[in-house]
């Protein structure tokens, strides 16, 4: 009997295993050129590292060593350990050599690792391009020695081979350390290693890490904070942007009979009440069975979920930086460059997208030695991971396009695009589950909620940066302004009192009819104490000569914490108008700090709030100082100085006080609250910068 052609190609049909996949399609993970193909490897390991030290509650020193064995073919021995946890032996093989096997992927929380096939596709990637097996040393604090394993991937099988297998005396408590053999290219440019540890520093300031390049170099980004990031919890999926197949699914699992029941053991924010809500906005009776389910029952829900008010997600399911730590994990790396301001960072409130939780981080550096005819830098992470390929496809990289930079400062062409300026701005996105383009984890989904909340927390800082910018150039025209005034008018009053031989006149009610501004200066200074003379009479002290240091051999750090000195402040205050004025001045400093004051105390202190009561006389000023200890320079670099009471139209060098001088207020104004997102909406009232030379404030 002659088959037919159905029936032969039905033969020829067979199950394929998920490694021989990625053998066959490994660009998929990431390792479509030689120089991704290295990175790739390294990162992998990392975060594993990384990970496994945070879930154990240990400060990670995570070294990572690049040795070049082939110059002609381009072989390279990566090498990763950890100060970890270490891994039990019976769990190797899988960790390292299976794919899609991991502890994380059902679990919603933030972290790094989640799809199960991170570092064992590392371990494909070596076998497929040297054919050599990857060497892991692992040990646990409980046993005497480590395990040595060297594995290899089972394609058909998708399981781990053990080549080889034997115990080794490791002298450290606990650890892991992987070794592979790969094809691969190292470069050191943008998208490099040495450039992925240093920005892993700056999202991981609690972490050390240090690098060997091929040629001997050897590079230490030191932790700039000994704070681990908050333990995640595992929550329920959120009602919001829950998918109709995901609620299917769901109910088919759960062991609950009715259907409020099931609403409130599956999601989280559902209560008894909140499920009677879902049910009556769906038009459901809430005594209905599970099993009763339908697909057109999970699309009313659905539906339900958007018109029930439902309580924000759950925050410790997410692990933020935080505003302190993104500014010093900032300072420790991109110190080098000096920058003008460090703008203050901004974490968003959670939203939630398909039912994920996820926050923004917002950090920006302005000035200094940052190119000023350049693209800004844009640095983006996800899950406290940096994202070095492919900016353009990324949501956070069009979310910065779709600003109108314009209005904060910046030159844009046509307002959409990279801008040009000395700005660095690092995007931070924390979720459960992140919406990566690929399997590679290199850019981030443009998912609508995602992009628009990056959006807002990119407005709501660059508000503060066009307040510095504005505040700098009033400053600016003021100096020079009263600089001309100030040597002019004097002379001209001077020269005619010698023609006409008589006294030299009080020009001062003079000035402030010119000026009529009330102009505030103020200055912070890091200050450390003086190195203590010698003694008088005696031989000072040699310096002791310090031992080599190779040449090859850098360290990359920030002001250490705990360095010895105090920040000084000062705040002078001029009355340029005709007459006595009244106002209130208000500066907020660290609550932590030990504060000292001059001779001019304040009315009230509260949390860091300050405030002075003023009466200033025509042409007089008044001075305030104070002295702020026990805090780290990072921790304070620019004053905010506000005031009331007073018009702040005639003020220079001082903002009007956002609103009450409560913390809500405050939070709400530099987080960018409802009035902010509303404003920065846009429409067709925006003002087009092209067509006009004097751009309103969109304050």
């Amino acid at each position: 009997m002659v088959e037919s052609i159905a029936e032969q190609m039905a033969e020829k049909r067979k199950a394929i295993s998920v490694s021989e996949f990625f053998e066959r399609n490994k660009q998929i993970l990431g390792f479509d050129s030689p120089t991704k193909a290295l990175l790739t490897c390294v990162k992998e390991a990392v975060d594993n590292s990384l990970d496994a030290c945070e879930e154990a509650r240990i400060l990670p020193s995570i070294g990572v060593q690049i040795e070049q064995l082939d110059k002609d073919g381009g072989v390279y021995k990566v090498i990763v350990d950890d100060n970890g946890p270490g891994i039990v032996k019976k769990q190797i093989g899988s960790v390292f050599a299976k794919l899609l096997y991991g502890s994380r992927f059902h679990a919603i929380r933030q972290s790094r690792g989640q799809q199960g096939i991170g570092i064992s596709s590392c371990v494909l990637y070596a076998q497929i391009t040297t054919g050599r097996p990857t060497k892991v040393i692992t040990k646990v604090a409980e046993k005497d020695t480590a395990v040595v394993m060297e594995l290899m991937i089972d394609t058909r099988k998708n399981e781990p081979s053990v080549v080889k297998e034997d115990v080794l005396l490791w002298d450290r408590p606990s650890g892991t350390r992987v070794e592979l053999q790969v094809k691969g290219r190292y470069v050191k440019a943008k998208a490099s290693v040495y450039e992925y540890l240093k920005q892993c520093a700056l999202v991981n300031p609690h972490a050390r890490f240090t690098m060997v390049e091929p040629d001997g170099t050897r590079t230490v980004f030191e932790r700039a904070d000994e704070t681990l990031p908050q333990v995640t919890r595992e929550v329920k999926p959120h009602p919001y942007g829950t998918e109709l197949g995901t609620i299917l699914r769901m109910s088919k699992e759960t062991k609950s009979y009715k259907i409020t029941a099931f609403l409130q053991e599956a999601f989280s924010r559902v209560s008894a009440r909140v499920a009677q809500d879902i049910c009556e906005a769906a038009g459901l009776d809430p005594q209905m069975r599970v099993k009763d389910i339908t697909v057109e029952v999970a699309q009313k829900l659905i539906e339900a979920f958007a018109k029930v008010k439902i309580m924000a997600p759950e925050t410790d399911c997410l692990s933020p930086i935080g505003p302190v730590l993104i500014r010093k994990g900032l300072k420790n790396v991109l110190g080098a460059v000096r920058p003008e301001i460090y703008l203050p960072p901004l974490t968003r409130d959670p939203r939630v997208f398909g039912g994920n939780p996820f926050v923004v981080e917002i950090g920006m550096v302005y000035g200094g030695d940052l190119p000023k005819d350049q693209p800004i830098a844009i640095l983006r992470f996800a899950n406290r991971v940096p994202l070095l390929y492919e900016p353009g496809s990324c949501a956070m990289t069009k979310a910065i396009e779709n600003v109108d930079w314009r209005r904060y400062g910046l030159e844009q062409r046509g307002g959409q695009g990279t801008p040009v300026g000395p700005l660095v701005i690092m995007v931070h996105i924390g979720s459960t589950k992140v919406p990566f383009t690929s399997e590679a984890k290199v850019a981030v989904a443009a998912v609508p909620e995602i992009q628009e909340e990056v959006e807002l927390a990119l407005k709501a800082c660059a508000r503060r940066l066009k307040s510095h910018l504005n505040k700098k150039a009033q400053r600016e025209q003021s100096r020079e302004k009263f600089t001309i005034v100030s040597e002019v008018l004097p002379q001209i009053a001077k020269m005619s009192a010698q023609v006409l031989e008589k006294p030299v006149p009080d020009i001062s009610r003079s000035l402030t009819k010119i000026m009529n501004v009330i102009w505030i200066d103020d200055r912070v200074e890091w200050r450390v104490p003086p190195k203590p003379e010698p003694p008088k009479g005696k031989k000072k002290a040699e310096t002791p000569v310090p031992a080599p240091v190779a040449a090859t051999q850098t360290t990359l750090a920030g002001v250490p914490p705990g360095t010895p000195g105090w920040h000084q402040v000062a705040v002078d205050v001029f009355n340029y108008t005709a007459r006595t004025r009244k106002m209130r001045l208000h500066l907020e400093v660290p609550p932590e700090a030990k504060i000292q004051f001059g001779e001019a105390e304040p009315e009230s202190i509260e949390n860091g709030r300050l405030t002075w009561a003023l009466t200033i006389e025509s042409v007089k000023k008044a001075e305030i100082s104070l002295t702020l200890r026990g805090i780290n320079r990072e921790d304070y670099g620019e004053n905010e100085v506000f005031v009331s009471e007073i018009d702040p139209g005639i003020v220079v060098g001082a903002e009007p006080l956002p609103g009450d001088w409560g913390v809500d207020k405050l939070i709400e104004e530099s987080e960018g609250g409802p009035a902010r997102e509303e404003e920065d909406a846009g429409g067709e009232d925006e003002v087009d910068v092209d067509e006009v030379t004097t751009v309103e404030e969109d304050e």
